[in-house]
């Protein structure tokens, strides 16, 4: 095996035909990252070190993505947190306050995590979402993608780890100011370095198609040549038409586009089909979350004996009502004192709430001492409000193969 330095200094050329430790690439040539500084998305170590990327778990849904630099200070409503303190710690462990008062976790960085902390420039992509479009156009190591509509950079980090660095992840992005923040947090999470490529670019009228694309980004045409597109733009169906120059000519290639509103879809639709794009189909994705709790366990002897001491005292209570005295003769307040000193209660009188073996009408902690529990499994109630739509279609090599004799004898004719 032999290996050598290339133009970028954090990539090392491997040439390998055979096992060399954990690399194999048989007859080929690769561009691998060497600075395992910059990998903190792409692979998992255990030891926090100075300049690492962390991500701060201060409550659920609450995180703060900090880079370990020593003299800062994390403050939170739980306390105040040192950055030289977390050197030397593991990624996962619970890390305790300045003086001892409240604690968060520090986790290792991830898409998924990544998702939920990010600062919002635009609508993202969640991980319910990215997930299933990953499992359905087939991305994996290796894949080329393209990307339009960077955004705030949420499935970009989701994209650039699944296709590892054999494959090439091409981002594009109109808005200039969200296009300069995006290409700043990809450099510092170290994408740029690995398999990323962005591009500022409005593709609805300026295409895909990139003129100088890194040696270690080209493929064997020296093209984009993408094997899966992931549209998230206003008006997809613009960009619909460039798609043809850009994606692999001899492969099967997939497309999804995101698309809030249903006119939307009906336009890329119409689009996908005039451009000979095939089996076209839209899923909305709805996810719901299932829960561990504690249910009380209810005896049906328990259940008959409610009912009947329910139903007693409703009786008393009806006759108590039928013999009392007509409503305007008042009695006086002593004649009420001695009934009540010379009676006994009576064994249904409603001193309170009666039999009441499942805590009817009190506040119950869960998992309480006094009622038997048992462990279950709970949805949520409600299912997340509407995000957008996902619109799938696929080229098949066939098509693009059938448009070249025409092409060619519209040239001849010519």
């Amino acid at each position: 095996m032999q290996s050598r330095r290339c133009a970028d200094p954090h990539l090392v050329r491997i040439d390998a035909k055979r096992w060399q430790g954990p690399l194999f690439y048989p007859f080929r040539c690769s561009y691998i990252a060497w600075n395992r500084d910059i990998m903190s998305f792409y692979k998992y170590k255990d030891i926090i070190e100075e300049g690492d990327f962390v991500l701060a778990f201060i409550g659920r849904g609450n995180l703060k993505h900090i880079t370990v630099t020593p003299g800062s200070v994390l403050n939170t409503r739980y306390g105040s947190f040192e950055h030289e303190r977390m050197i030397g710690m593991k990624f996962g462990d619970q890390m305790s306050g300045a003086r001892g008062v409240g604690f968060i976790h520090l986790l290792h960085p991830s898409p998924e995590l990544w998702t939920i902390s990010l600062p919002h420039r635009t609508q993202i992509v969640y991980t319910p979402d990215s997930s299933y479009i990953m499992q359905r156009l087939g991305v994996t190591t290796g894949t080329r993608v393209i990307e339009a509509g960077t955004g705030s950079g949420s499935f970009s980090h989701s994209f650039a780890r699944t296709v590892g660095s054999e494959g090439v992840l091409f981002s594009y992005e109109f808005h200039e100011p969200r296009f300069l923040e995006a290409k700043k947090e990809f450099q510092e999470h170290g994408l740029l370095d690995v398999n990323t490529l962005i591009t500022h670019r409005d593709v609805c009228n300026g295409g895909f198609e990139i003129e100088s694309i890194p040696e270690r980004f080209s493929s064997d045409c020296k093209s984009v040549n993408a094997d899966v597109v992931f549209l998230d733009l206003p008006s997809p169906w613009t960009a619909i038409p460039h798609l043809q120059k850009v994606i692999a000519k001899r492969s099967r290639v997939g497309i999804c586009c995101f698309s809030p509103c249903i006119e939307q879809v009906e336009k890329t639709v119409k689009a996908l089909q005039e451009n000979g794009w095939s089996s076209i189909e839209m899923v909305e994705v709805a996810g719901k979350r299932w829960e561990a709790r504690k249910e009380m366990v209810k005896d049906i002897s328990d259940v008959v004996k409610r009912l009947k001491d329910i139903q007693s005292r409703k009786s008393q209570g009806i006759e108590n009502r039928r013999h009392a005295k007509v409503v305007g003769e008042k009695r006086e307040i002593s004649e009420v004192n001695d009934e009540d000193s010379g009676s006994e209660p009576k064994k249904f009188q409603n001193l309170g709430k009666g039999f009441n073996p499942f805590g009817k009408g009190l506040r119950v902690k869960e998992g309480d001492d006094q009622w038997t529990w048992t462990n279950v499994t709970k949805i949520e109630a409600d299912i997340k409000s509407h995000t957008s739509y996902l619109t799938f279609a696929y080229m098949n090599p066939n098509v693009r193969i059938a448009e070249f004799p025409k092409q060619t004898t519209t040239n001849e004719s010519s």
